[in-house]
């Protein structure tokens, strides 16, 4: 502020009559008159007011201002009416913001499913706005933020050492209470025949003590379980791993009474069911060159434990050979095919001649072990069409096939897959620019999965299934023509890891199987049959129980379906017998964590900034500008602090003495004067 003189007289005039003013006092008061002092008081009144002092004042117009209005649109805004709650809120304030002058308010809307929880402080930093135009933000959100700084961001620290205001408007009535389960510990995967062990927890978040719980356990097909648990504490759940592949087991926990929401009340645990170490025999008779290509291809597999013997003769042949050259130890021929056969998951004969070899109680066993749930796989070459071979035996009546001893082909073709074998998981995809083979057996009587042809379309390659077991028959001991590249060669290896697997039993090599996934909110559903009938409905059945069929349609010879799964938990599909389970990833499990609307997190940040804490379900604050230093909240408002700057060249003035002042002044001294002068 300044001060300035604007007379309505020269300047001159009016210092000469104060002086002579001021001299005529002096005199009268030399000479004793009375009242003289008084009288020159009332001119001086009006020669001060003739000066015109006055007061400068700098003209200051409001700065124009920005503000964020950020809006949380993470996943726990689903919960109740939030979301509802929050966009009447915004769409409020938006319409106060549009009636001050020279605010401009920045809504932000801060989606989550970004795997990191909500990040309201991370939109704030990150918001472009004008420098030093911020005047505060307001916050519309449940109260659940996962980015909280410690301290108030610089952003809210104003270029004068004010502290800007930060509002926090919460989507509720008030402190909630809720129920959750965690999964703190589960096995990626488990052998299949054990036990998986899942430790859980369950917490009730905002509630005075600890209570008891119902925890339910769900997996496949089986019966539910139920057990009390004790919330707060750490508890251990025992399952078995009954098949390889994924096994989905659900968990949820009975609910909390007033609770914010449910949806954390259960999850989905995934357990990998895998194979202990696998074994296999392999056993070979006259020593060929795809004894070394099963040999390379298994040993290469280091959950495979491979069990290899050569076989040329039986134990009780005596042909001369002396005794030095003999082996020093026993063939275990007693051990493997009789005390320990059910040990091996798969049986690979490979050229292998028998000519009584083998008695014939061992080969009915390896057929009994095929019966109850075991694989054969037999490669055969000339010696299968020879007297006294594998076919004239009690296992015959396991093998998909039987060749005459005419039924030699040697000439050189192209092994080629059949129809079946375009679409069977075994053999599908794999590319057929394959070399040639030059020889292989026509059997005369055949049956089973043919998926590839030989000769003159003679079957070559054979599946079948034996009760609870699985047989493969490979027409042909010339597959190692593939390894060494003959003519391009072939995918020897992929192959032989199909057929081995499928034999094993291989979820993912079912040719008869219905597959269910959801990705993005979408159920996807595939049924592989080859070469059999598929009803055109599946039955899906959601999590809550409600069940709907859904039409399939085929496309390259696999049956697909999607349809909408959104809700969190187990879905089942089911189809001519075959079931399918499936659950949605969530995308971000940290939203679900706490599901409470609370002011516990980001509360203090508030009271910090200065800012107000409101809880806006049923009413929800205006906003207005409060100069700066004032308050910045009341009981319905919330306020942003105004910014003014001086108007270049532009000031106000203020007269010091006002004219009724003056004259009034004058008056009252000359009153004082008379009266003195008459006493």
């Amino acid at each position: 502020m300044m001060f300035d003189l604007s007379p309505m007289l020269p300047v001159w005039l009016l210092a000469t009559l104060a002086v002579l003013t001021v001299a005529g006092a002096v005199y009268g008061a030399i000479r004793g008159a009375r009242g003289m002092l008084w009288r020159a008081l009332a001119v001086l009144a009006l020669l001060g007011w003739l000066s015109g002092p006055r007061s400068l004042h700098p003209v200051l117009r409001p700065v124009p201002q920005d503000a964020l209005l950020v809006v949380d649109r993470s996943a726990s805004m689903q919960v109740g009416h939030r979301t509802a709650i929050a966009d009447h809120a915004a769409e409020q304030i938006m319409q106060d913001a549009a009636h001050l002058p020279g605010l401009t308010l920045h809504r932000v809307d801060v989606p989550g499913g970004t795997g990191h929880g909500t990040r309201l402080f991370e939109a704030l930093d990150h918001a472009d706005l004008p420098q030093g135009r911020f005047a505060g933000a307001i916050v519309v959100t449940d109260g659940m933020d996962h980015d909280v700084p410690p301290h108030l961001p610089p952003r809210f620290h104003g270029a004068n050492g004010q502290t800007l205001p930060l509002h926090l408007l919460l989507t509720a009535h008030g402190e909630e209470q809720d129920r959750r389960l965690r999964i703190l510990s589960t096995p990626p995967y488990a052998i299949v025949g054990q036990n998986a062990t899942i430790r859980v927890q369950v917490d009730d978040l905002g509630a005075p003590s600890a209570s008891d719980a119902i925890l339910t356990i769900r997996s496949g097909d089986a019966p539910s379980q139920t057990r009390p648990i004790q919330t707060g504490t750490p508890q251990d759940i025992t399952l078995p791993v009954q098949h390889p592949g994924e096994t989905l087991v659900g968990l949820s926990v009975s609910p909390l009474a007033g609770e914010a929401s449910t949806e954390n009340n259960s999850e989905v645990v995934r357990i990998r069911g895998v194979r202990d170490r696998l074994r296999v025999l392999l056993v070979s008779g006259v020593p060929n060159q795809g004894e070394r290509v099963w040999r390379r291809l298994l040993k290469a597999d280091p959950s495979v434990d491979l069990v290899h013997f050569t076989i040329l003769r039986s134990p009780n042949t005596d042909d001369g050979t002396p005794l030095s050259d003999l082996a020093l130890i026993p063939f275990p021929i007693r051990e493997l095919f009789q005390e320990k056969i059910r040990s091996f998951d798969l049986i690979i004969l490979d050229g292998f001649r028998n000519s009584n070899i083998l008695p014939d109680e061992y080969l009915t066993n390896i057929a009994d072990y095929v019966r109850n749930g075991g694989g054969l796989l037999v490669t055969a070459g000339p010696e299968f069409t020879q007297d006294g071979t594998l076919q004239d035996t009690s296992l015959a009546q396991v093998l998909p096939a039987h060749v005459s001893t005419d039924g030699i082909v040697t000439r050189a073709f192209r092994p080629s897959l059949t129809d079946l074998g375009k679409t069977h998981p075994v053999t599908a995809g794999l590319t057929e620019d394959w070399g040639p083979w030059y020889r292989a057996l026509h059997p005369d009587q055949s049956h089973g999965e043919d998926l590839m042809h030989g000769p003159d379309g003679a079957p070559l390659l054979l599946l079948d299934r034996v009760d609870r077991g699985r047989v493969a028959m490979l027409l042909s001991d010339q597959l190692w023509l593939w390894s060494r590249g003959e003519g391009g060669g072939g995918p020897q290896a992929e192959l032989l890891r199909r057929l081995s697997h499928w034999l094993m039993k291989e979820p993912d090599l079912e040719e008869n199987r219905l597959t269910a996934r959801i990705e993005n909110g979408q159920l996807e559903i595939e049924r592989h049959a080859a070469g059999q009938p598929v009803s055109p409905e599946a039955f899906v059945t959601a999590p809550d129980g409600k069940r709907q069929p859904l039409t399939l349609t085929r496309t390259n010879g696999v049956w697909h379906a999607t349809a909408p799964a959104t809700m969190p938990g187990i879905w089942s599909v089911r189809q001519d017998g075959l079931v399918a389970f499936a659950s949605p990833v969530s995308h971000d499990p940290i939203e679900r964590q706490d599901l409470r609307a609370t002011a516990t997190v980001m509360g203090a940040s508030a009271k910090a900034s200065g800012g107000s804490v409101s809880w806006i379900a049923d009413h929800t604050p205006h906003l207005r500008q409060v100069s700066t230093g004032s308050a910045m909240s009341g009981s319905d408002w919330m306020g942003l602090p105004v910014t003014t700057a001086a108007v270049a060249g532009e000031t106000r003035t203020k007269d010091l003495i006002p004219a009724w002042a003056a004259l009034l002044a004058a008056l009252i001294f000359l009153a004082i004067g008379w009266w003195r002068e008459g006493h």
